[in-house]
């Protein structure tokens, strides 16, 4: 908990956090994988085809991380501060999943991963500063095109590819949990204009980082 660390503690702590999350193999999953016992047998076309979308998928946890961290270090309540790092841990176990997925599809993460999360975490320090409301909301409207991209990836893999398939499906449940969970705490429901820009970001995203 962070309740009694300065801002300072809290930005060397954060720091920290991100050297995990960029360093490759530095972040051990707490939940056991889902999909460790199904087996894949993928054409050449396809096993890259789902590395690129899985890259994509670790991509989006690398910003997931500096989004939550980020508002963790402006949140102006303790509570809602120790409700970002409790979603920021929580989601840790989808990029070590996301990650080995990768190994195994022989597959490396994204090269864009560090600006991803200079820039994420800034979006995410400026929606603390923007107040708790907002920030909460932002992190519903987030989780909300994470859950977009989820979906499009599970419809385009089906039952190719149970190993990745099963990923996706419990950051999915994840994912709309922590959206449900930042509104029932209070967030503003952004209107739809808003998301649709956030859309827009997010599609750069990932066009980028399926291939680099």
């Amino acid at each position: 908990m962070l309740r009694n660390l300065t801002f300072s503690d809290r930005f060397i702590s954060h720091l920290d956090n991100a050297l995990k999350t960029l360093t490759p193999g530095a972040v051990n999953a707490k939940a056991q994988r889902p999909g460790l016992d199904e087996i894949s047998d993928l054409s050449e076309d396809m096993r890259n085809h789902i590395a690129g979308l899985m890259r994509i998928n670790h991509t989006g946890e690398v910003c997931a991380q500096a989004l939550y961290q980020g508002q963790s270090l402006t949140a102006k309540l303790p509570d809602i501060r120790e409700k970002m790092d409790l979603a920021a841990e929580e989601e840790l176990d989808h990029l070590a999943w996301c990650e080995a997925r990768l190994k195994e599809l022989n597959a490396r993460t994204s090269l864009l991963n560090p600006l991803f999360y200079g820039l994420s975490y800034g979006m995410g320090a400026a929606a603390g500063l923007a107040g708790d409301k907002w920030s909460l909301g932002f992190v519903a409207a987030t989780e909300d095109q994470v859950s977009m991209h989820l979906e499009d990836h599970l419809h385009q893999i089906q039952e190719q590819d149970p190993r990745s398939s099963l990923i996706i499906e419990q950051m999915l449940e994840d994912e709309a949990r922590h959206a449900q969970s930042a509104l029932d705490a209070g967030g503003t429901v952004f209107p739809s204009a808003v998301k649709s820009f956030m859309t827009a970001i997010s599609q750069v995203m990932t066009k980028t980082t399926y291939r680099i």
